[in-house]
């Protein structure tokens, strides 16, 4: 009879602790900066009126044909367009051979930006084509970069 309340206590135990763990959290490593917030659903607000608007030079890049083991970096250009802030929090590439160095201060309305791209063709062969996405406060968000190569035997 010990052996039956204890398993049934144990089960109770843990359905409770599964319902208490799925009551929602608030992120608090997210900077909220209420004039270029992003909305509740994760998208970025299209008020380009107000808030900040990103706006590159180009967005796609092409080393053409590199020898394999050849590394790479290209400078992506952006000028902030908007009216407040620009605060990029983060870039994250699609391969792991693609590397990016983001800007770490706000671009401040009508300032230039750089990013940076590094792409290591050590272990590339034939086209290749990645992405980096620019995750930030601006709209549109996230940017996308690519960058492109070729890459041939030395």
């Amino acid at each position: 009879m010990k052996k039956n309340q204890c398993f049934t206590f144990c089960g109770l135990l843990v359905v409770l602790l599964l319902f208490a763990g799925c009551g929602s959290r608030e992120n608090k490593s997210v900077v909220n900066i209420p004039a270029t917030a992003d909305t509740k659903d994760g998208s970025t607000s299209k008020d380009t009126k107000n808030g900040p608007k990103i706006e590159f030079d180009h967005t796609t890049f092409n080393f053409g044909t590199v020898m394999q083991g050849e590394k790479l970096t290209h400078t992506f250009t952006f000028t902030n367009k908007g009216n407040s802030p620009l605060v990029i929090s983060s870039t994250s590439a699609s391969c792991g051979c693609t590397t990016s160095t983001p800007p770490r201060a706000p671009i401040k309305p009508g300032e230039k930006g750089k990013i940076d791209v590094t792409f290591d063709s050590k272990t590339k062969m034939g086209d290749v084509e990645n992405k980096v996405r620019v995750a930030s406060n601006a709209y549109p968000s996230p940017a996308v970069l690519t960058i492109k190569a070729t890459v041939k035997k030395p």
